[in-house]
């Protein structure tokens, strides 16, 4: 027993010596006898050993060819970040990782329902594409990676997790892998021994012995796997299962891949494309449960799987009707996670979701909102509102990450659920003092997307950035800044707001290189509310930053250089920022004018409008249809007025040649609006007042007409002034009046209700930007709302007429 003791020692010593006395020694027991057999070969075990291991942690392996590396470095794939949507504890590091994370996906419009808001017909690209669609299949690696080294025991909060629904029924239990609740039952001298008996059993190990020596080393501690990865036994047991696959069960298999989940084998590891196949293979004779298991496996190693969820798909579609609300839930997180939900499963989704809707908990609420976002899939508008009527009867109960999911669902389907919009007006105040980054991103840019304002969520956000801005990417700033200056939030009403989003843009500038798309976001956020800062304008502009975004052979990005470039012009005459080349500039305006000739100018609104504004002022050479401004990528009606009031023919073309030869007096006479016009126009008839009740002018009240829909049907008091404005001859006294510009020059603009706010009278940033700069450019904006403007079409020419004189003429008179 003597040898026996100095074994024992001798072995604990080379142990403390190669963990850096962090790991105890624990031989399992074997006989006395086995022990001196085997003597001389344990000390020779122990030498090479401290070689292997030393090799292990400081080299790269050359088993997994640096797969580890590149998955830790790739920007593809996807990094699960669920703290960035809420206050991060003390102890933990305030840095954010840089990559594109999957909650930023832009909306498919092939999924567009009929009640999805349409993008303004008045405007070329006025919303910009605000994130980038690169994410592939399942291509995340999951939160392995980032395990803290010590092992958690307490149950996660749900507002940290992101898969906090699996907790809320134990049936989650049978088709989902809960790689953080695991148990670390072995250290790692029990797991090299593991490793030993591989070596030892080779060529006579079977499906079972597999099984289990990879199950035993899935409970090592998880800062410890990386030397179980790296050693060749490892390895070589992997090879040794791929051979003998036809011998494993179902249950064996998926054993194994629930081990690799542990292990945090990376997604790109050769021997998962073996898995893979053979998964793929046995698919038609397994259970839901186990299909959904193995999908759930898939997704925590963040490998693309796309055939293996097509049979998962074909399995859930024959098996609808046996499915409750976990197997709903989880299906609908899986395909979320595969961003596609492919159309055999759209309508039975939508029928056993609202078949289920009201046994649905609040997370799992927020993860059947999610997947649907992620997936760009839409249900039916009576669908979605009745999913935003549940999530309202529980919103008190719901996590900041389910509120931010729904947000997001909103977003994509760009539904006005008001009662839920309004709920947010006092959930947002209440959590943003917790919620981070991105979790506030995403509420400001949904009401951006659904052009609501609200100054509680808005201020609420803004007065929480400046704390956790730190910790802000570019895109987040980039996209906050064009939230908050699409919604008209203006520097004075949150003086920090915007400084601190522009220092994260100077700060973050090494980010444009890779992503250009965020700095033009930004610049054309700040520019909504007026601020220009030549530094980034002069960047965005320089040669090197266009010829990059140039080449990436996107016309977004070039159409957005273009309106930078035009801002500049007009608000920074006297500046050194660069400037685009010709080139560029005819490039783009000849693109957005070819759509604007093929779409926009042929808006019936528009036609109608053009129409009427010749009849009015006397022929086709006196309108204009163009685009003004072309870098802000709408169209207007230019039309001409000397001092007189009197039109200048501004059309180029034909139209213009015959000027001289026809009588300009008969065609500048207008339409003449008599009395009995305007009772046609009004539908009223003169009831003569009181004389009690005049003070200084007569007045006539307008009765409106049932049934009909424009500005006169409002009770109008038709007083003599505005009788005398309606009536008045176009014929102006011969003297000028010199307090006005030689000619002036009038935008008319046929307004869309997607250029306000919603259900305001307020323009969104880009048209705001645009009648700034019209009226810099020298321009008085005739604006033609569509609350006015839309009910007229359904009326008479004469309507018309009389509409657009009071607005052209009397404007004109306002202003002398």
């Amino acid at each position: 027993m003597s040898v026996f003791a100095a074994f024992l020692h001798e072995i604990n010593t080379c142990f403390e010596e190669e963990f850096l006395k962090n790991i105890r020694a624990e031989v399992l027991l074997m006989s006395a006898t086995a022990l001196f057999r085997h003597v001389a070969k344990r000390r020779l075990y122990a030498h090479v050993q401290r070689i292997s291991i030393f090799r292990s942690q400081h080299l790269s392996s050359n088993v997994e060819n640096g797969e580890q590396k590149r998955e830790e470095e790739t920007e593809s794939t996807l990094v699960c970040n669920p703290s960035a949507y809420y206050k991060r504890p003390a102890s933990r590091s305030s840095t954010v990782g840089l990559t594109e994370t999957e909650e930023d996906l832009s909306c498919n419009p092939s999924f567009n329902p009929a009640f999805r808001q349409k993008r303004s017909p008045y405007s070329i690209s006025a919303s910009r594409r605000l994130s980038s669609t690169k994410n592939t299949l399942l291509n995340a690696p999951s939160n392995q990676g980032a395990v803290p080294t010590s092992v958690v025991t307490k149950e996660p909060s749900v507002n940290n997790d992101p898969r906090a629904f699996q907790r809320c029924r134990p049936d989650y239990r049978n088709m989902t892998h809960e790689a953080s609740q695991r148990s670390s039952n072995i250290d790692l001298n029990e797991a090299l021994l593991v490793l030993h008996k591989v070596t030892v059993q080779k060529g006579n190990m079977g499906a079972s012995d597999i099984t289990d020596f990879l199950s035993k080393l899935g409970q090592i501690p998880q800062e410890q796997t990386m030397v179980v990865r790296g050693d060749k036994r490892f390895n070589a047991l992997l090879r040794h299962s791929v051979e003998i696959f036809q011998d494993f069960t179902t249950l064996q298999l998926l054993d194994a891949l629930r081990a690799f989940v542990n292990l945090g084998l990376p997604h790109s590891h050769s021997i998962l494309g073996f898995y893979e196949t053979e998964f793929c293979q046995r698919a038609g004779e397994m259970e839901l449960h186990q299909l959904l298991m193995v999908a759930d496996c898939w997704r925590l190693l963040g490998r693309g799987v796309p055939q293996y969820l097509e049979r998962l798909y074909d399995n859930a579609s024959r098996n609808f009707n046996q499915m409750g609300v976990p197997e709903l839930v989880q299906l609908l997180y899986i395909i979320g996670e595969g961003r596609k939900c492919p159309e055999t499963l759209a309508q039975p989704v939508e029928s056993l979701l609202m078949r289920h809707l009201y046994q649905l908990k609040p997370e799992e609420l927020g993860a059947v909102c999610l997947g649907l976002f992620k997936s760009q899939r839409s249900l039916s508008e009576r669908a979605t509102r009745r999913l935003m009527d549940r999530a309202l009867a529980v919103v008190d109960d719901m996590s900041d990450f389910s509120i931010v999911n729904v947000m997001k669902l909103m977003r994509f389907s760009y539904l006005d659920h008001l009662p839920w919009l309004e709920a947010m007006g006092s959930e947002v105040p209440r959590r943003a003092p917790q919620m981070e980054v991105q979790g506030l991103m995403h509420v400001v840019l949904a009401c951006s997307a659904l052009h609501y304002r609200d100054d509680r969520i808005l201020l609420a956000v803004a007065k929480r950035l400046p704390n956790v801005v730190s910790r802000c990417r570019s895109k987040d700033a980039a996209k906050m800044l064009w939230a908050f200056g699409t919604l008209g939030v203006l520097p004075k009403q949150s003086p920090d707001l915007y400084p601190c989003l522009t220092a994260i843009l100077r700060e973050r500038q090494a980010e444009f290189q890779r992503y250009p798309e965020h700095l033009l976001t930004g610049l054309l956020g700040l520019a909504f509310a007026g601020l220009l800062p030549e530094d980034l304008l002069s960047l965005a502009l320089s040669e090197e930053f266009v010829n990059k975004a140039c080449n990436s052979q996107e016309l977004e990005l070039k159409k957005d250089l273009f309106t930078l470039d035009g801002t500049v012009g007009l608000e920074l005459p006297e500046s050194t920022v660069p400037r685009l080349s010709l080139a560029i500039r005819e490039e783009v305006t000849k693109l957005l004018w070819d759509f604007a000739q093929s779409d926009i100018c042929q808006k019936p609104e528009v036609l109608a409008a053009e129409d009427a504004l010749q009849n009015l002022l006397g022929g086709e050479m006196f309108v204009r249809k163009h685009m003004i401004l072309p870098h802000l990528r709408s169209i207007d009606l230019e039309v001409h007025l000397d001092r007189n009031d009197q039109p200048v023919p501004v059309s180029s073309g034909p139209c213009q040649e015959n000027l001289t030869s026809q009588n300009v007096n008969t065609r500048l006479s207008g339409v003449t609006i008599t009395d009995d016009l305007l009772a046609q126009l009004t539908n009223t008839r003169k009831t003569p007042v009181h004389p009690s009740n005049q003070v200084h002018q007569k007045v006539y009240k307008a009765e409106p007409v049932r049934e009909r829909e424009s500005i006169f049907n409002v009770g109008i008091d038709l007083t003599d002034d505005l009788l005398m404005t309606l009536t008045k001859s176009r014929k102006r006294s011969p003297r000028l009046d010199d307090s006005k510009p030689l000619i002036q020059k009038l935008a008319v603009q046929v307004t869309h209700r997607n250029h306000y706010c919603y259900r305001t009278e307020q323009l969104l940033g880009l048209h705001a930007l645009k009648r700034r700069q019209l009226a810099l450019a020298g321009y008085r904006v005739v604006e033609l709302p569509h609350w006015e403007w839309f009910p007229l079409l359904r009326r008479s020419n004469a309507e018309k007429l009389a509409y657009l004189h009071c607005k052209i003429f009397s404007c004109s008179d306002s202003q002398n």
